[in-house]
């Protein structure tokens, strides 16, 4: 994931592509990963009861990985998953209730939105944080064509800007380190303004789904907790697609502007027509 380059000073120092962390994260493929184990317990739990469900969960994340084994493709997605199921069902199958088989999620959603929001608080929102380090807004790696979502014509219609590529060593092939911005992202009050009211918007949802879960946890007194596993599905990801669509909308849009605005000579300036 990362490669040695060679800083300012001459000195080496650990450079991170960001290709390849994208690849390791998974995509849309890695979320229905990590869904289908859970989706798998509902069924088989309401079919079968608590040990059918927990053999289904435990089966169907196996056979993800393996898939993925199969396939030669990023395991890492998967053994995330497969570890989460483990910790579930463990759970579950030690107090006998499915309902708990829910508890790791609602725990983590909890502490992933006041996480997110104390990144605000300190002025590090997390959101912009990830986005300026998988896309940095200065190389303009987010207003070129294509990137996020199809640009609408308006004020921002015009010459598209430059997409910077990961620059690499010819002998190594090792990624280098890509160039200083001349104001980093944190000293500029539109980015993180942006970057603040995107992770607050995680923030809430990832709370809300705790809250949520939490309502449904205490109140279930039977072993089935189906309503618990539909709720938990409906909040995960068709809410989180919605999440990221926003987020690349908003993350692009700052990046033309910021690629429109940058002086001549930048990485990101964008041509004469």
């Amino acid at each position: 994931m990362s490669a040695t380059g060679e800083g300012r000073s001459g000195e080496p120092g650990v450079v991170f592509d960001r290709h390849m962390v994208l690849d390791q994260l998974g995509g849309w493929r890695g979320m229905v990963d990590a869904t289908v184990p859970t989706l798998a317990f509902i069924v088989a739990n309401g079919i079968g009861g608590l040990r059918t469900g927990i053999w289904a969960a435990l089966g169907v994340a196996v056979l993800v990985f393996g898939l993925r084994l199969v396939r030669r493709e990023s395991v890492q997605q998967a053994v995330s998953g497969l570890f989460a199921v483990g910790v579930a069902v463990a759970i579950a199958a030690a107090t006998g209730q499915a309902r708990d088989f829910y508890v790791p999620g609602i725990l983590r959603n909890a502490a992933l939105g006041v996480v997110l929001l104390g990144s605000v608080v300190l002025r590090r929102p997390l959101v912009g944080v990830v986005a300026e380090f998988l896309s940095p807004s200065h190389l303009g790696a987010m207003a070129a064509p294509g990137a996020g979502f199809p640009r609408r014509r308006g004020r921002t219609e015009g010459a598209p800007a430059v997409p910077h590529r990961t620059e690499r060593d010819p002998a190594t092939g090792r990624a280098l380190p890509d160039p200083d911005p001349e104001l980093p992202w944190r000293e500029d009050p539109r980015l993180v303004r942006a970057y603040g009211w995107l992770t607050v918007l995680w923030a809430t949802v990832f709370l809300v789904r705790a809250g949520v879960q939490g309502y449904l946890y205490l109140g279930s007194e039977d072993s089935d907790a189906t309503d618990l596993g539909i709720v938990s599905l409906l909040l995960g990801v068709p809410v989180t697609a919605v999440e990221v669509a926003v987020t690349l909308w908003v993350v692009s849009r700052l990046h033309r502007h910021r690629a429109a605005e940058a002086p001549a000579g930048e990485p990101d300036e964008r041509p004469a027509d």
